[in-house]
């Protein structure tokens, strides 16, 4: 059990580091009647009102950090977080959403939050907390779609294979506030958005479908991605008609490099999948393993990217013992009909490679950093020799499970998932392997 337990130790290092409430106060700090946010440092008037608004998987525990820095000067705030991840707020209102697929709370989300700002003048300051999650738990509907046409299309892109750029390419052009279309409900006002990335890159633009970030994708390669996925047959017709009417210009596009509207906001990332992979080599380190980087921006196929992990892990002849670290973001391409998700099916697909090339004394545990891997309640999953021996005794067949993508059942049964709960952060996801 001790590589399991190191393996979770690094793990949680990693999440650690990356908590708002050791992020936001580098970022915002509030001296008498002066606020810094970022490297700008805001006089505060009698009248200067703040304003907090966000999305994510994370913004509750950011709003928690931002109400013990701002505390009464907080005019109002409002934010929403995915079930089971509120916590508890004075000055600023949470609601719960559904996530990854949007709920009626999610549409309710949006008209508050717009209510929100639109208060705000041209004196006072909008701080806007966004983590991994936004781009769902923010659900607004454009004209002539249904919330049942917009959970539909969000199913399919889901399921279709498409990464997270690609699906918040979609998801802008199905919406009035994202790619920078927030910003037009308080165009006057000081906006500061603060940032934690769950995207490969830690590209702004893609980070919650970019609220406050210039856009430069349209309604064209929101066509391409559809033809690219075969999707064209399946969507709903309501939006496949806004999409055809956004091209041919009936409809205003998201906001591009250049709009007036981007002059007054600030994007500051103040967390990364890379802060969690520094503090992860760290403590490594500290246990005495000789540790590896390997990649910081893992992304593409899960199956696909099991297998190239374990080929470096079974070819490795370096110093031992030794601990390689990967961050990213892998897509899985839902065809089975068991439950998972893409960190549990890559440790089922290395328990597949283990079972053809033994490595003595090996422990690989892949999870996500939100505590969160797909519509389940487990973080991700071990592969070692426990795994393998409790699978041999209970008869079970690796490969029926793999097919039905059914790996959260498979881990259940061999005591092997990894629980964590709601981190109250969320960087992408992170893998860790030890050879003793």
């Amino acid at each position: 059990m001790e590589l399991r337990e190191h393996c979770q130790q690094i793990f949680e290092a990693a999440v650690t580091a990356v908590q708002p409430g050791q992020l936001i106060p580098e970022f915002l700090e509030l001296k008498g009647n002066n606020l810094r946010i970022g490297k700008e440092l805001i006089p505060l008037t009698a009248t200067t009102k703040i304003f907090v608004i966000g999305a994510g998987k994370a913004s509750a525990t950011m709003a928690q950090a931002v109400e013990k820095i701002a505390g009464k000067r907080i005019a109002k705030g409002f934010i929403v977080t995915k079930y089971d991840h509120a916590l508890p707020l004075e000055h600023i209102e949470c609601l719960e959403a559904s996530h990854p697929v949007p709920d009626q709370n999610g549409v309710i989300a949006v008209e508050r939050t717009i209510a929100v700002v639109q208060e705000a003048r041209q004196q006072d300051i909008i701080i806007c907390l966004l983590s991994g999650g936004a781009s769902a738990l923010w659900a607004d509907l454009p004209a002539g779609i249904s919330l049942e046409a917009l959970q539909q299309t969000s199913g399919l892109l889901l399921q279709c294979g498409a990464d997270i750029a690609e699906m918040n390419t979609v998801r802008k052009h199905l919406s009035r506030i994202k790619g920078g279309q927030l910003l037009s409900y308080a165009p006057r006002s000081g906006w500061f958005s603060l940032i934690i990335s769950d995207v490969p890159g830690d590209m702004l633009t893609v980070i919650g479908s970019g609220p406050t970030v210039d856009d430069t994708s349209s309604f064209e390669d929101v066509k391409k991605i559809i033809e690219k996925y075969k999707l064209a047959d399946k969507l709903p017709s309501p939006v496949l008609h806004h999409i055809e009417k956004g091209i041919k210009g009936a409809i205003p596009e998201t906001i591009k490099p250049g709009n007036a509207v981007l002059k007054n906001c600030s994007n500051l990332l103040i967390g990364s999948n890379l802060m969690a992979l520094a503090a992860a080599k760290n403590e490594a380190q500290k246990l005495g393993y000789h540790t590896h980087v390997l990649e910081s921006c893992l992304q593409g196929d899960t199956t696909d990217a099991a297998r190239n992990l374990f080929a470096v892990y079974s070819a490795y002849r370096g110093n031992r013992p030794a601990c390689f670290l990967t961050g990213g973001e892998t897509t899985l391409q839902v065809t089975g009909k068991g439950k998972g998700g893409r960190n549990q099916h890559m440790v089922l697909q290395v328990l597949h490679e283990m079972m053809t090339h033994e490595i003595p004394g090996f422990c690989f545990l892949a999870a996500g950093t939100d505590g969160t891997d797909g519509p389940t309640d487990a973080a991700g999953a071990f592969a070692d020799q426990l795994t393998l021996a409790r699978m041999k005794e209970k008869e079970m067949l690796l490969a029926n499970y793999l097919q039905q993508q059914d790996s959260y059942h498979f881990f259940k049964e061999a005591a092997a998932l990894f629980k964590t709960g709601s981190t109250g952060t969320n960087v992408m996801d992170l893998s860790v392997a030890i050879i003793e």
